[in-house]
């Protein structure tokens, strides 16, 4: 089989247009987050109630993941997409709007963020038709990094926005981000018919399909990993307190983790399948492992060179993630991405909350080691999982 490049996956004009949505709708998404934290912020200055909000934008995919992914196996996918979309440019707006009490807008931020499930369920679940084969891969790798990417400008970007405009006028931006994926969607990929008849089952049915497989458990489950290397991320600020670093050094952390994540991605993408298999679980266990070294208590350098190595090794990610969708059915695929992401969702939270709580108590390096020491032994025990299940699937 010839190995898919970035260029093959580019040269599908539906991917370019679904990358280019994913690329303003993520992007859209950090802008709102860092709108309506300022929003709040000025209405009320409370911290604890700009908190509040926060945690807002990210809490309802808890919900919506199991409720409402399941869109993308009842109806057309392009269709999902849209409508989401559409949605969110409607309540953005509300959000926008000059005098709308805080109250009514923590409620349209709820509803903003629950669209993100069947859109990004209805986006797992076409990739495959429209780059079928070995560019499925390459096309998962190009999202990985767009997303990082987007999140980074979304943030970086979300500032400026908001002072040269206020915090009103970004959220109008915000509307024009998700009007203008919409459009993309609509224009620049192809319509397709349902999977079948059974796609039609509703309710928790993802979630049975995937407690009833061994393989697709145990993917989710290394998936969930990331609930333990995160750690790093959830005490970054007392962490780098804790070696003399402020600010900068906060930045310097965060940035050595996605820049590593991306290096993996691009590595891990390039290749042969059977290569992409057999390293899942040792990267897998690789993405805790740096993080015990942590409870030597080294430098920033040093530091920043263990998160870095934590990041290339969490590019496992991709292999999974693959692999979970090529091993559901079509009909199926919307509806059990949504439990995946879903889980992931909650063990980062239960991740953050935890390694911020035990950092009250406990040094932060400390922590971070722990986490890595634990994050080690559940990669192994989902690996062994994994092999057991004896999966033989392309990825």
């Amino acid at each position: 089989m010839t190995r898919a490049t970035f260029k093959d996956v580019f040269a599908v004009s539906e991917f370019r247009a679904l990358f280019a949505a994913q690329l303003v709708s993520v992007a859209g998404d950090q802008l709102a987050r860092v709108a309506v934290s300022l929003l709040v912020y000025a209405r009320t200055r409370s911290p604890a109630w700009t908190a509040v909000t926060y945690a807002l934008t990210f809490l309802p995919d808890i919900v919506s993941g199991p409720l409402l992914s399941g869109a993308a196996d009842r109806f057309s996918r392009r269709s999902v997409m849209v409508v989401a979309d559409v949605t969110r440019v409607v309540l953005v707006a509300g959000m926008a709007w000059p005098g709308m009490p805080l109250p009514g807008v923590a409620v349209l931020l709820v509803a903003v963020q629950m669209m993100n499930a069947p859109w990004t369920a209805a986006r797992a679940a076409l990739l495959p038709q429209v780059l079928p084969g070995n560019r499925f891969v390459v096309g998962m790798a190009v999202f990985t990094v767009t997303t990082q990417t987007a999140q980074v400008l979304g943030f970086a970007l979300g500032g400026l926005v908001v002072a040269a405009v206020s915090p009103n006028g970004a959220l109008w931006v915000d509307a024009g981000t998700f009007a203008c994926s919409a459009l993309l969607v609509w224009h620049g990929v192809r319509d397709r018919s349902l999977p079948g008849q059974e796609s039609r089952v509703t309710g928790w049915f993802g979630l049975a399909l995937v407690l009833a497989d061994v393989r697709l458990k145990a993917l989710v489950a290394l998936g969930c990993v990331s609930g333990f290397y995160i750690a790093g991320e959830a005490v970054v600020a007392p962490y780098a307190a804790g070696i003399g670093g402020g600010a900068v050094a906060v930045g310097l952390l965060l940035a050595a983790y996605s820049v590593g994540n991306v290096v993996g991605v691009a590595v891990v993408a390039r290749l042969v399948p059977e290569r992409r298999r057999s390293s899942l679980v040792p990267l897998a266990i690789l993405s805790c492992a740096p993080l015990t070294v942590c409870l030597a208590h080294p430098g920033l350098a040093v530091t920043m060179l263990l998160f870095a190595c934590s990041g290339a090794a969490g590019a496992y990610n991709l292999t999974a993630s693959t692999l979970f969708v090529q091993s559901v059915p079509d009909a199926q695929r919307g509806r059990t991405f949504g439990i995946a992401v879903t889980a992931l969702r909650v063990s980062q939270g239960i991740g953050v909350v935890g390694a911020g709580i035990a950092a009250e108590y406990v040094a932060p390096h400390i922590v971070v080691a722990f986490a890595g020491l634990l994050g080690m032994g559940f990669a192994a025990r989902a690996g062994w999982s994994w092999r057991r299940a004896g999966q033989d699937q392309p990825a």
